[in-house]
């Protein structure tokens, strides 16, 4: 008799993608400036460490937030009682006006129609439950965060459909994309239920034009589907153009007495534009009272603590920081992304030019062996063993074209991403042997000041494999 249920059991996690396993080896031999300077530095973690200082400050000045006090009054027994699902009404006040804030208060919102979840996973896995049923079909650009596979679809059991994107246009969405990416669902036998977007995007670093958020509304009008936009990198826009949220869109193009103001929804969450990924704060915006009244029962399986909630209504609260942060951060993103462009240029590598995000998107075709996704494995596992750096491969975030990297260059000090890139410098200054040549025509919006060198490694004597690694 088989004693553990379908889910403890299946593979369709998604661990074994290279984008976990990376972690992992990273994990077995972690850089520390002391302690372990050979060790592999962690270039796949999507986390904002560049203004913790202006957090610390701000809590030092504000002891009554953290130390759960009212007027110098504990409120300690108050906030370790049980609340309710709804969350704390100051809160969900607090969290709605800094979306405006960092929307430049182009457009409010609501915060009776916000539900709070333990992170933007929780959202986007609750928002599945909610629109699909399993076998439906949510489609999605390529390339998109290679977590969604399990976000999206382990539990849910919800298929994904790859809106295929390429490098010819910098990888923005079209109506030709769209459309075949439907067809595509519909010969597959699949029920299209929505397309969700990443805006900005991840691993792209790029914000959606007001003209594909405007191709993206018009789709899914006329399919009668419905549109997720993830905007939980919103706030970490450094450069322009400026960001535009998927609402202020409908708001301009008159959306709100139509059926598509309910069918279009917002994933928001502060592990990113406030560097608090351990605090777990999501949220689902959403029009649909049904999708807010369902979805606010699910998130009982995934609450925020109230502690958390109270401390974080005092800070966003407190318009002099919360304008002051998103300032600051903002230039100290913008000065960490040229620092590790210009690095990879030095090196004949460039990256797609991007305004936004953690991380950018690094072309290394011209250092593949051949023009395949084995050949992208065997250079990301010399990157990984051998550079000691762990980035991402274009392959596990679903990229039609072999050759492409996301590199993260927020979660480390300055001396620490100088020194990446000091070993990818010494990494392709040793090479000698002549890679594939890459089509120009490929390298349209690309910051490509330097041109690539068209080297590889002399041998590829590649004994590890993660196959025969213990995982």
């Amino acid at each position: 008799m088989k004693l553990l249920s379908d889910m403890a059991s299946c593979n369709s996690h998604g661990q074994d993608s290279s984008y976990f396993l990376g972690w992992q080896e990273y994990e077995k031999n972690p850089y520390d400036e002391i302690q372990n300077p050979k060790g592999i530095i962690q270039m796949g973690l999507a986390e904002n460490q560049l203004s913790f200082d202006l957090l610390e400050s701000w809590l030092a000045q504000n002891p009554d937030a953290a130390g759960f006090k009212r007027n110098g009054e504990s409120i300690f027994r108050e906030l370790a009682l049980f609340q309710d699902y709804h969350g704390l009404p100051d809160f969900k006040n607090a969290l709605v006006q800094f979306m405006s804030e960092i929307r430049g208060n182009k457009v409010t919102f609501n915060p009776n129609k916000l539900v709070l979840t333990a992170g933007a996973t929780s959202a986007n896995e609750t928002l599945m439950f909610c629109l699909a049923n399993p076998g439906d079909a949510f489609l999605l650009p390529t390339p998109y965060y290679p977590g969604f596979d399990r976000d999206l679809k382990w539990r849910t059991g919800a298929e994904i459909v790859p809106i295929q994107c390429t490098s010819s246009n910098g990888f923005r969405i079209t109506q030709s994309a769209l459309e075949e990416s439907y067809k595509l669902a519909k010969t597959r036998n699949l029920r299209v239920k929505g397309i969700l977007v990443t805006n900005p995007s991840n691993p792209l670093g790029t914000t959606l034009t007001r003209n594909e958020l405007e191709l993206l509304v018009s789709f899914v009008a006329e399919k009668g589907i419905h549109l997720i936009s993830d905007e939980i990198y919103s706030g970490t826009v450094f450069n322009s153009p400026k960001f535009v949220s998927v609402m202020e869109v409908l708001i301009e193009n008159n959306y709100m007495y139509t059926e598509v103001w309910d069918r279009v929804h917002i994933v928001y969450s502060l592990s990113k534009d406030l560097g608090l990924p351990g605090f777990r704060i999501g949220a689902i915006y959403s029009n649909d009272a049904v999708i807010v009244s369902a979805a606010t029962k699910m998130s009982s399986f995934g609450l925020i603590s109230s502690q958390t909630q109270y401390l974080l209504s005092a800070m966003l609260t407190d318009k002099k920081f919360t304008k002051k942060y998103i300032s600051e951060n903002q230039k100290r993103l913008k000065k960490r992304h040229a620092m590790l462009v210009k690095g990879l240029e030095s090196s004949g590598i460039s990256c797609l030019e991007s305004n936004a995000g953690l991380f950018c998107w690094v072309d290394m075709r011209h250092l593949l062996k051949t023009n395949t996704f084995e050949a992208e494995i065997e250079l990301w596992k010399k990157i990984v063993y051998e550079v000691r750096l762990n980035i991402s491969p274009g392959s596990s975030c679903h990229c039609t074209e072999p050759g492409w990297f996301r590199a993260c260059f927020a979660n480390m000090s300055e001396d620490t991403l100088n020194l990446a890139i000091q070993r990818i410098k010494s990494f392709v200054d040793s090479s000698d042997v002549i890679g594939i040549n890459v089509d120009q025509s490929n390298q349209t919006n690309q910051n490509t000041s330097t041109s690539p060198k068209k080297k590889l490694f002399a041998k590829w004597g590649f004994r590890l494999s993660f196959n025969d690694r213990e995982r």
